[in-house]
């Protein structure tokens, strides 16, 4: 019997027999037809936990536009609210983790509500993983312009006097206004009606058309009516005033220094863990990079946010230190959401 005929080396692959060639290859590793491609191959989704009008929409479509310029890819903006940003974390934790699906978060459905919720359909804390962190938003306490106070002081004043008169809306349930309302009745022994809301927008419709007393909300939304003068604005939080309020004071300012109206937690963007190394790192890099253009930054200070843009590892310190701070404020005003 003839010995079988073996092809010079170089010789193409179709000169072998078919069998032969079908089992050669059966040796060679079969990688996914996403890994031979560079991120990102096709367009992105930013999902944001609100409906439209709100700050967290603002900004994720200056964000948006932004990225997708550096890209080279359409960035998609996609709202998701309800059950207070519950749907669409949970929509991106369980997304494919190629990197096209981001999540534009606030605090509550990545750190409040794991104490508010007996169980959540996520863990934020495995399910997820940050990007970078954002923008850091001021926050302003605020009335419809028909209720006589001029500062904290002066509401505080009007609500001892008014037991149950008043309402203070939220943009949801464990989110830092909601935790900042509880704490004002806890410590100073009032009580309010607290509206949740499926984000902003809603709520400063029923705080314009009076339906709603109270509101603590982000510059970002409230300071053109405030300047208009259908809103009164009676403090805002943190440790210096915000550029766009310049002439009002901040709580610790009239003399209220609860910890509270110091607590600042940012907007981040996160994507469902398993991403390659590579997207995130892409990822992250770009945010830096797009957050640092004059430009930019300049339309982020005008809609009353602060951009950070910090790395990925930056923005994950940062959220392991702020996560046990925000669950230990929510246990001991004894919040639950279910």
């Amino acid at each position: 019997m003839s010995s079988p005929r073996i092809p010079p080396q170089g010789a193409p692959l179709l000169n072998l027999p078919r069998r032969r060639l079908i089992l050669g290859l059966g040796a060679l590793p079969i990688r996914p037809a996403q890994a031979l491609r560079a991120f990102p191959w096709k367009p992105v989704r930013l999902v944001v936990q609100y409906p439209p009008g709100g700050a967290s929409d603002t900004l994720a479509r200056l964000l948006g536009s932004g990225l997708a310029h550096r890209l080279r890819q359409p960035v998609v903006v996609e709202n998701r609210s309800g059950a207070n940003g519950i749907l669409a974390t949970d929509h991106v934790a369980k997304s494919v983790p190629d990197g096209h699906t981001l999540l534009l978060t606030t605090a509550p459905p990545i750190t409040t509500d794991l104490a508010l919720y007996r169980k959540l359909p996520y863990d934020p804390r495995i399910d997820l993983q940050m990007i970078s962190d954002i923008a850091h938003t001021h926050l302003v306490l605020c009335t419809h312009a028909d209720i006589p106070a001029h500062d904290f002081k002066g509401l505080l004043t009007l609500m001892r006097q008014n037991p149950d008169s008043y309402s203070i809306g939220s943009w949801g349930v464990g989110s830092l206004p909601h935790l900042m309302q509880a704490h004002i009745e806890s410590t100073y022994g009032l009580r309010l009606l607290h509206v949740s809301y499926r984000g902003e927008s809603p709520m400063l419709l029923d705080l314009l058309s009076r339906q709603l007393s109270i509101a603590m909300g982000s510059v970002t939304t409230l300071h053109t009516h405030i300047g208009s003068g259908r809103l009164s604005a009676l403090a805002q939080t943190g440790s210096r005033r915000c550029h766009l309020l310049p002439t009002l004071s901040t709580f610790a300012e009239q003399g209220f220094l609860d910890p509270v109206f110091n607590i600042s937690a940012p907007l981040s963007l996160m994507v469902a863990s398993g991403t390659s190394a590579e997207a995130v790192q892409r990822l992250s890099d770009e945010v830096q990079a797009l957050l640092q253009e004059p430009g930019i930054r300049q339309r982020f200070l005008q809609a009353g946010a602060t951009p950070v843009g910090n790395s990925a590892a930056e923005a994950g310190a940062a959220y392991a230190r702020r996560l046990p701070v925000l669950l230990a404020l929510a246990q001991a005003l004894g919040l639950k959401a279910d």
